[in-house]
């Protein structure tokens, strides 16, 4: 079993620029998945913003982005990071949200989603956003 800690950034509309910048800086492969190719629009003015998006190099560079939708508040210093923990098994990833959900604020429950077999997000009590997911790969 593995663990990889990933930083995730969180942009405004911005997250396919970034992601595209960061390419060019550090190379590697970039994926994009829009909240209209996940079948989550979040209207038509941000349909194609980016739901999930990362750039993963072969020297070791991995960052993850996403559009924080409207309906959510974000500015460059409120909700513009999280930190993502991906494990290989849904044993793996339970044990970590045990864990890290004592005295948390739970933004989704940890269970099954569009993307992966199990997926979770919640805020500890020491204030950092994780997001927490068995590795699947994205056949969309």
């Amino acid at each position: 079993m593995s663990v990889q800690s990933v930083t995730h950034l969180n942009f405004r509309g911005d997250a396919r620029a970034a992601l595209e910048f960061y390419q060019s800086v550090f190379g590697g492969h970039l994926s994009v998945v829009t909240y209209k190719d996940a079948g989550n629009p979040q209207g038509a003015a941000e349909a194609d913003q980016v739901m999930w998006g990362q750039v993963v190099s072969d020297r070791g560079f991995h960052v993850m982005a996403y559009d924080v939708p409207s309906r959510l508040p974000w500015d460059r210093g409120e909700n513009s990071f999280f930190l993502s923990v991906r494990g290989d098994s849904a044993e793996e990833i339970t044990a970590y949200w045990e864990k890290l959900s004592e005295g948390a604020s739970i933004a989704q429950p940890l269970g099954p989603a569009q993307w992966a077999p199990l997926y979770g997000m919640l805020t500890d009590r020491f204030g950092v956003v994780w997001v927490v997911d068995v590795a699947s790969e994205y056949n969309g």
